[in-house]
C-alpha cells in the first residue's frame, strides 16, 4: 500500500551520484553496511570499561539478574524486563547470583563485590545492550532499502552510526536503546503489514509491538500515534473514498485481530506467563484483579504515578518538576550535530515535496509520534527517552544527503558538500570519544551545563576518567559530590582507583583541598534541595572558576588556610 511509488535511487540522471557514487554503493551495499555496523560497535565496546557506572545501571541489572535467575519480575516493574534480562544474561553465565537483599543499588553492589573482577561484570552487563544496537541498526537499513534503496540505505546506516546519542546510550546497561531499537522495529513491522497483511506479515507486526512493550511502557504512547499520523498522512496523499476505506479496514481487521493475539502472549510469555493480584483504585475497597501478567498493569501504574509526581529537570537555569514542553525541542538541538541538522532540514524539504508518495511521510510520521506525546512529560531528564527519533530522522537525513549529492553534480562539488558535512560530523563525535554522553555541538557555547544537564551530560560516568586525572596529578583526597551509581566510598576507591573520598560536603564554607563537582548536582539536585529547605545561601564554588574539569565535572582546589590569600574566591568570570 505504501511502497508502490518509485523509489529515489531509480530517477534517471548523468549526476556523480548516479553515474559513480549511486552504483558504488549498490555494488558494495552488504559490505558496506557491515563495516559501517562493525566499527560502531566497537567504538561501542571499547567504552565499557572506559565509563563507570550511571546512576540508573544498578537498578536495571538487579532487576535483571531477579528475572534472569528466579524467573520473577518484582524489583522495578516500571519497565519491561526485555533489556534487563539481556543484560544480566552475561554475567549470570559468568556466575552472578542474586542475594535478595531488599534494595536494588545493594543488590547490585554485592553481586559485583562478590565477583572478583568488577570490570568484566560490568563489560558484560553493558555487552547485552548491543544487540539492540545492532536492531536499531538493522532497522534503519532494511527500511531505508524498503523505501528508497541499497544506496540510501548504507547513507541513512552511516549516519546513524555517527549519532554520539545512539552511541552513548548503546554503552550503557540502560533500557533506553532497547526501546529506540525495538519501536522503530515496531512501526517499521507495522509499515509492512499495512503494505501487504498477510498472516506472516501479522505475526511479525505482534512480535516487535510485543518486544517494544517489553522493553519499555512508553512503547504504549508512541507506537499508537507514529501509525496514526502514518495513517492520515497516506490517506491525505491517497484518499480512496468512504468504501474504498471501508474496503481497506476490513480487509486488514482479520490479520490485525491476529497481530493483536500474537502481541498479548509474546508479553505474557515475557513476564513467564505470571498470574496475580492487580490492586486498582477503581474498585471497591478489598476488592482485586485476577490478570495476567499483573507486573505489566502494576509497571504502568508506576510510570503514570512518576509523571504526576514529576522529578527535578533542569533547563536553561531553571529547576522545576513539571516539565517544559519545549525541553526536548532545546536539548535535541543541542545535542544533535549540526550537520546531521542541516541534511535532517534538507530531508524534510525532500519528504514534504514528495508527499504524494506515502513512503516519504512515514520517517516523519515516526519522529513525530515519539516527540509529541514525550513534550507532554512532566520527566525533563534526558533525550534518551526519545531516541527512537533518530530512527526516523536518519533516513530524512540520508534523503537530504542524497538530494545534496545529486545537486553537486561532480565529484569534486560532491566531496566539497555532502562529503564535508559527513567529515564535519564524523570529526565532531569523534573528539568525544569514549564519553559521548558529554556531546554537545556548537549551539551549546563554552558552558553546555546552563542548558541541559543529568543524562544529557552528567549522568556518573564519568569517575574512571576522573580517577585517571586525579592520579596523574597525585591527588590523594578528594571531597565528592555528584550523580554515580555506586555510593560508597570504599567501593569507588577499590573499582574505579579514585583517590581516598570524603562525602562531607559544605556549601557554605570550602574545605581545603581538592573538591569536585558535577554539573547536576549543581544545576539541578542542590538547587531543588535549597528551595524545598528554603535555604537561600549561594555555594561557594558558584563564586569561583573551577580549577580544572573533567567532561561533566568541575574540580576545585582550595589552599590550606594558611596559604590562601585575601581573595580566596574570587568571582567567576
Amino acid at each position: 500500500m505504501l511502497a508502490t511509488t518509485p523509489r529515489i535511487d531509480t530517477v534517471s540522471s548523468s549526476g556523480f551520484w548516479e553515474a559513480r557514487l549511486a552504483p558504488f554503493l549498490e555494488r558494495y551495499f552488504y559490505l558496506l553496511c557491515v563495516c559501517l555496523v562493525v566499527i560502531a560497535s566497537a567504538r561501542i565496546v571499547s567504552t565499557y570499561t572506559a565509563l563507570s557506572l550511571t546512576i540508573d545501571e544498578p537498578d536495571h541489572f538487579a532487576c535483571g539478574l531477579e528475572y534472569v535467575a528466579k524467573h520473577v519480575y518484582r524489583y522495578q516493574p516500571q519497565h519491561g524486563p526485555l533489556s534487563r534480562a539481556l543484560q544480566a544474561l552475561g554475567p549470570y553465565l559468568a556466575g552472578a547470583r542474586p542475594f535478595g537483599l531488599p534494595v536494588r543499588r545493594d543488590e547490585t553492589l554485592a553481586v559485583l563485590a562478590h565477583s572478583g573482577n568488577v570490570d568484566r561484570m560490568i563489560f558484560l552487563m553493558r555487552l547485552g545492550n548491543l544487540p539492540f544496537f545492532l536492531l536499531a541498526c538493522l532497522t534503519v537499513c532494511c527500511w531505508t532499502w524498503y523505501a528508497f534503496g541499497k544506496a540510501t540505505a548504507v547513507c541513512a546506516i552511516g549516519l546513524f552510526t555517527l549519532l554520539p546519542a545512539i552511541l552513548a546510550d548503546a554503552s550503557l546497561a540502560t533500557t533506553d536503546m532497547a526501546a529506540c531499537a525495538t519501536v522503530g522495529a515496531a512501526f517499521l513491522a507495522i509499515i509492512f503489514w499495512a503494505e501487504k497483511p498477510t498472516l506472516l506479515r501479522a505475526m511479525l507486526m505482534g512480535l516487535c509491538v510485543a518486544l517494544a512493550v517489553l522493553s519499555k511502557f512508553t512503547a504504549f504512547g508512541y507506537l499508537p500515534l507514529s501509525a496514526s499520523l502514518a495513517m492520515v498522512f497516506y490517506l491525505a496523499a491517497r484518499w480512496p473514498g468512504w468504501i474504498g476505506l471501508w474496503s481497506l479496514v476490513t480487509e486488514r481487521a482479520p490479520t490485525f485481530v491476529f497481530a493483536a493475539v500474537t502481541t498479548f502472549f509474546v508479553i505474557w510469555a515475557g513476564y513467564w506467563f505470571s498470574v496475580g493480584e492487580f490492586h486498582s483504585r477503581f474498585l471497591p475497597a478489598g476488592r482485586v484483579l485476577w490478570l495476567p501478567a499483573p507486573e505489566v498493569f502494576e509497571g504502568i501504574r508506576a510510570v503514570v504515578e512518576l509523571n504526576q509526581q514529576g522529578h527535578p529537570g533542569f533547563l536553561l537555569g531553571e529547576v522545576r518538576t513539571t516539565g517544559w514542553w519545549y525541553y526536548l525541542p532545546v536539548a535535541l538541538a543541542v545535542k544533535t550535530p549540526i550537520a546531521f541538522v542541516i541534511l535532517a532540514a534538507l530531508g524534510t524539504v525532500v519528504c514534504l515535496r514528495e508527499r504524494t508518495r506515502p513512503i516519504y511521510l512515514t520517517p516523519i510520521a515516526l519522529c513525530l509520534g515519539v516527540l509529541l506525546p514525550a513534550m507532554r512529560s512532566n520527566l525533563a531528564m534526558g533525550i534518551r527517552y526519545v531516541d527512537a527519533v533518530y530512527i526516523g530522522s536518519s533516513i530524512i537525513a540520508a534523503l537530504g544527503l542524497v538530494q545534496l549529492l545529486r545537486w553537486s553534480r561532480t565529484g569534486l562539488r560532491s566531496a566539497l558538500t555532502g562529503g564535508a558535512l559527513v567529515a564535519w560530523m564524523a570529526i565532531s563525535v569523534g573528539v568525544y570519544h569514549p564519553d559521548y554522553l558529554t556531546y554537545f555541538n556548537a549551539f551549546a557555547g563554552k558552558h553546555p551545563e546552563n542548558i541541559v544537564v543529568d543524562s544529557n551530560y552528567d549522568w556518573g560516568q564519568d569517575l574512571r576518567l576522573l580517577a585517571k586525572r586525579l592520579n596523574e596529578m597525585g591527588v590523594k583526597e578528594i571531597t565528592l559530590y555528584t550523580l554515580e551509581g555506586v555510593k560508597r566510598p570504599d567501593y569507588l576507591e577499590a573499582w574505579y582507583h579514585l583517590p581516598r573520598i570524603s562525602k562531607d560536603l559544605d556549601p557554605s564554607v570550602p574545605s581545603p583541598g581538592w573538591t569536585v563537582i558535577g554539573v547536576t548536582f549543581d544545576k539541578s539536585i542542590l538547587p531543588w534541595d535549597r528551595r524545598m529547605k528554603g535555604d537561600t545561601t549561594t555555594p561557594w564554588w558558584d563564586k569561583m572558576a573551577p580549577t580544572e574539569r573533567v567532561e561533566g565535572l568541575m574540580l576545585y582546589y582550595i589552599p590550606p588556610v594558611a596559604d590562601r590569600p585575601d581573595d580566596m574566591i574570587p568571582e567567576k568570570k
